[in-house]
């Protein structure tokens, strides 16, 4: 009699636990970061946030330290469904959307402050072509300015053309770009540099300051060319059909709150990047600023460089010439307030 009675509810019960889960997602997501490092520690604070504002029906499994392989191995992952995401830097995703390099168009800023004016006007558009492509983003993580950084002084093009330098070997468009100063680059896993470094198998790299200690890299350079040779970018890129099996409502709770911890990151970012240019000075390290001359002849090639990949179509010429024109709209508006 009483089973008969709390048959009903039980079925309610098992209807809707049933359900919960079959809407639960668990996000499985590599990066390149270390445990303990500031992104696990801004990224594990969001997913605990998330899997609380939603009940658990969504959670995040982060793989750190590079234990799934380097960005080309996550994205081999991710199609097979063997992972859902992951923290990847912006050249391993060309393959799928090449404008995602926009920002990398060699010597095409001067400094940080240009670079925060287009960002404001551009990275939509990045974010719009990834999603395009079938990624789902929460925002783009700057990594600030990567300099040259050599175990030989650097300061003329055929100085770097003498170098053994190092190219990522899934970034095909930075391959492209460093050829046209006439170098023939040497592609690794970003894994393997340090071990390159130490070797000899190549004596010059091009990253972030903040990427060289990190990653170590600083322990095997002596010199760095002190020019902003392109901008860095990374992203927490995530499978879309992976992220539509989220019921609406939570991917909206997920975007919120993963796209405030990533925008934490993009500004500590910032921060750190500063800290370890001093860092990297304390230690010795030599900064080279290359004279006028050596300089315009960076210059002009950079700007090759840009032009053919337009040309080649790696590069939409309708988003370089906004890029260009809201370069332009800064400098103006510099000006009118240097004349004020």
């Amino acid at each position: 009699m009483i089973f008969q009675i709390l048959k009903p509810l039980i079925l309610i019960l098992f209807v809707v636990f049933t359900t919960d889960n079959a809407f639960a997602v668990r996000l499985k997501i590599a990066t390149l970061s270390p445990e303990g490092s500031m992104w696990m520690e801004k990224m594990n604070k969001g997913a605990d946030m998330v899997a609380q504002k939603t009940d658990n029906r969504v959670t995040f499994k982060f793989y750190p330290g590079g234990v799934m392989g380097n960005d080309k191995t996550v994205l081999q992952k991710i199609r097979i469904g063997q992972l859902q995401g992951g923290a990847v830097v912006a050249g391993s995703l060309s393959q799928f959307f090449p404008a995602n390099q926009i920002y990398a168009q060699p010597l095409k800023f001067k400094n940080l402050e240009e670079v925060d004016y287009v960002r404001k006007y551009i990275d939509q558009s990045v974010i719009d072509g990834l999603d395009n492509a079938g990624f789902v983003t929460f925002g783009l993580i700057g990594g600030g300015f990567a300099y040259i950084m050599s175990q030989n002084p650097i300061e003329t093009v055929q100085d770097l053309r003498n170098q053994k330098v190092w190219i990522p070997d899934n970034d095909k468009i930075s391959q492209d770009s460093i050829k046209s100063f006439g170098v023939t680059p040497i592609p690794l896993s970003i894994a393997d540099v340090r071990t390159g470094l130490q070797t000899g198998l190549i004596n010059t790299v091009a990253t972030s300051p903040v990427g060289a200690v990190v990653l170590q890299w600083h322990t095997q350079i002596k010199y760095i060319t002190d020019i902003p040779l392109i901008y860095l970018h990374a992203v927490l890129a995530v499978d879309k059909e992976a992220f539509l099996k989220i019921a609406e409502p939570d991917r909206k709770i997920v975007t919120q709150i993963m796209t405030k911890a990533l925008n934490e990151i993009d500004v500590q970012n910032r921060e750190d990047d500063i800290n370890a240019i001093q860092a990297l000075k304390n230690r010795g390290i030599t900064f080279i600023t290359p004279s006028r001359d050596a300089l315009g002849e960076w210059q002009e090639i950079a700007g090759i460089a840009s032009e053919k990949m337009v040309k080649s179509g790696i590069l939409p010429k309708a988003m370089v010439d906004q890029l260009d024109t809201h370069l332009a709209d800064f400098h103006s508006n510099a000006q009118i307030k240097n004349d004020q």
